[in-house]
């Protein structure tokens, strides 16, 4: 059966009321009238801060061993895996001249999405992700962390 000379049927014109969108005015106001008595939730940042839980990943850090030397071991695998590319390693050999470490580990945290895929792909459990989240920095160099800031932060 050919679809060609068929009527479709439309709907009628709209009535006064839905053609002066006034339904629809009303609709918002009293939304907004309910919003307007509803309690504040602003938050007086700097003397009030936020409960954070338990699992919140902030800015990452290195760790020492116990002898006072960094765990890190230069495998480079953090580096790899980072999505933004904001971690940069550049490895050396340590006094025994078996051992590595790194040299240079820096993370521009103006880059740093906090994931938290360094932390799990560690073999050495040498950097991890702190509860902080407060980081300042008035030029873009003072945000690029050298291994010496991020050893202090852990």
């Amino acid at each position: 059966m050919p679809l060609i000379g068929t009527r479709v049927a439309r709907p009628g014109r709209p009535g006064f009321l839905s053609a002066t969108y006034l339904p629809s005015i009303l609709k918002g106001m009293w939304i907004t009238l309910r919003h307007i008595v509803r309690p504040k939730v602003t938050m007086q940042y700097p003397e009030e801060t936020w409960t954070l839980p338990g699992n919140y990943r902030g800015l990452p850090a290195l760790v020492r061993d116990d002898a006072g030397r960094v765990k890190c071991v230069a495998c480079f695998l953090c580096e790899y895996v980072c999505p933004p590319k904001a971690i940069h390693i550049e490895a050396r050999e340590i006094e025994t001249g078996v051992e590595k470490g790194p040299k240079v580990f820096d993370i521009n945290m103006l880059r740093c999405i906090m994931c938290g895929y360094c932390e799990e792909v560690c073999p050495e459990q040498a950097i991890f992700l702190t509860p902080e989240y407060r980081t300042v920095g008035l030029s873009r160099e003072e945000m690029i962390f050298p291994k010496e800031k991020l050893l202090e932060m852990g």
